[in-house]
C-alpha cells in the first residue's frame, strides 16, 4: 500500500505529521523549539496512536474529508432525444466556428484554401442553423408527447359532464323518434 502524509492538530497545540501506511497508523512529531518531552510526558520524536493521551488519540484517527458534496439538481436533466440533439448541435456548431476561423484567417494570409473554407463554413452556417433548430423542435415534440400531463379543473369537468348529458338525451330523442315510437305528424280532427 503507499503512504498518506496528512498533518494533525495534536491536543497540545502541535502540529505533527499523520504517516498512515496500509492499517498501521504511527505519529511523527517533530522536535519542536522546545525540544525534549512534550506536555503530556510522551517523547516527541515518534509515539504510535496507541501511547498517546486519550483526547490525542481521538485526534489522531484520521477524519476524511469528503472530494464533493451531492446538492440537489436545480433544474431536472434533459430527456434523452433532446440532450442527445444539443450535443449534435453543440459539436456542429463547434465545427463551423472552427471552419469560419480557418477561412477568416487563410483569408487574411491570401491562401489558395481560403475560397473551398468560406464555401464549406457557409454550407456548414445551414446545417448548424438546422442543428439548433432540431433541438427546439425535438424539445417541443417530447413535451407535447411525454410532457405536461394535464388534469381538467373542476369547472372544465362540470362543462364537459353537461355536453355529455345533453348529447345523451338528443341522441335518446333520435332513437325513439327512429323507432316509429313517436309520430312526426299529428292527426287533425
Amino acid at each position: 500500500m503507499g503512504t498518506a502524509e496528512r498533518r494533525e492538530v495534536l491536543g497540545n497545540g502541535v502540529v505533527a505529521p499523520l504517516v498512515v501506511h496500509g492499517d498501521a497508523r504511527s505519529i511523527s512529531i517533530g522536535r519542536d523549539i522546545g525540544g525534549g518531552r512534550g506536555a503530556d510526558g510522551i517523547e516527541p520524536s515518534t509515539a504510535s496512536a496507541e501511547q498517546l493521551p486519550a483526547p490525542a488519540r481521538a485526534e489522531a484517527q484520521p477524519s476524511y474529508r469528503q472530494l464533493w458534496v451531492e446538492e440537489p439538481a436545480r433544474r431536472r436533466r434533459l430527456p434523452d432525444p433532446v440532450r442527445t440533439a444539443a450535443v449534435r448541435a453543440v459539436l456542429v456548431i463547434s465545427v463551423t466556428l472552427i471552419q469560419a476561423m480557418v477561412a477568416f484567417l487563410s483569408t487574411l494570409a491570401d491562401s489558395w484554401l481560403a475560397f473551398p473554407t468560406l464555401l464549406s463554413s457557409v454550407a456548414s452556417t445551414v446545417v448548424a442553423t438546422w442543428a439548433a433548430l432540431d433541438v427546439w423542435v425535438t424539445r417541443q415534440v417530447w413535451k407535447q408527447r411525454n410532457g405536461v400531463v394535464s388534469t381538467p379543473s373542476s369547472t372544465a369537468r362540470a362543462l364537459r359532464r353537461e355536453r355529455r348529458k345533453a348529447r345523451a338525451t338528443a341522441r335518446t330523442q333520435e332513437r325513439i323518434h327512429s323507432q316509429g315510437g313517436g309520430s312526426s305528424q299529428l292527426s287533425h280532427l
